[in-house]
């Protein structure tokens, strides 16, 4: 009697529980996959509303400065992997196209630099580019002057060239580079600053700001000195040549005066010409 299953026992494995477990299963897996396929549209739908919001912000953003700094239309002639500066168009002399930082592109009324706003209304104002090129032709021929007073103080042209005085003899001053320092000390650098000051402020100060009042309408570096006449009866593009001709020799010249500094720098035996 107790071998025998009881009658319990043998109705649990009835066909009919057999099938109602199995249908349960497949209940349960069809609602995982659903559950499945709607996790995998929830990211694409969180994506779509992502760049939703993201293109309404970029509506809202502001214009930026870099866009109007550059010509995205045209590529620079001096550096080809970069936009044109808009200001170098390539009119003015020795325009060509070189402005890796867009320092021309920058908006800045530099007659502040010169006269402050409060004494009077300067008009329109100094665009960069006209400061820019101004500085760029003083130091030019500043530089220009510089290597030719150097090389001539040291001899370089066959023979010292001084000033008629004891104190600018050779006994006196030695060589170019150490002219400076004793200049100063005798106190003929001092006259110099102040008389180069004098002029710099009444010339270039005077005159920068008539043209920023629009008085004026003086091309940049231009103080009409040709003593020579070089310009005269000459046509526009003999006259831009003459003119990207000093820009170009202005360049060198900075060049060659920072070399012969640079090298007459590095010891005694380096500072008489030819500086070797």
């Amino acid at each position: 009697r107790n071998s025998l299953p009881s009658s319990r026992t043998v109705s649990s494995f009835h066909p009919s529980s057999l099938s109602s477990s199995s249908t349960m299963m497949k209940y349960s897996l069809a609602a995982a996959l659903m559950a499945c396929s709607a996790a995998a549209f929830a990211p694409q739908q969180q994506q779509c509303a992502r760049s939703t919001t993201t293109s309404s912000l970029s509506d809202a953003m502001p214009e930026r400065m870099w866009d109007s700094m550059v010509d995205k239309s045209e590529r620079s002639k001096a550096i080809p992997f970069l936009p044109r500066a808009p200001a170098l168009d390539g009119t003015m002399p020795g325009d060509v196209g070189f402005d890796p930082f867009f320092l021309s592109s920058i908006p800045k009324n530099f007659a502040g630099f010169i006269q402050p706003p409060s004494w009077e209304d300067t008009g329109a104002g100094l665009p960069t580019i006209y400061w820019m090129q101004e500085a760029e032709i003083k130091h030019c021929r500043v530089a220009m002057l510089a290597w030719f007073g150097w090389v001539a103080t040291d001899g370089g042209f066959g023979f010292p060239l001084r000033f008629p005085a004891d104190i600018y003899s050779v006994d006196a001053i030695p060589n170019a580079y150490n002219a400076h320092d004793i200049l100063v000390n005798q106190g003929s650098m001092g006259f110099m600053l102040l008389a180069i000051g004098f002029l710099e402020f009444c010339s270039s100060g005077a005159v920068l700001v008539e043209v920023s009042k629009g008085e004026s309408d003086r091309l940049a570096g231009d103080f009409g000195l040709d003593p020579l006449k070089f310009l005269k009866d000459a046509t526009d593009d003999e006259i831009k040549r003459w003119k990207t001709r000093e820009v170009a020799n202005g360049r060198l010249a900075m060049l060659a005066f920072g070399g012969i500094a640079t090298q007459t720098a590095l010891g005694e035996a380096h500072q008489g010409f030819p500086y070797l």
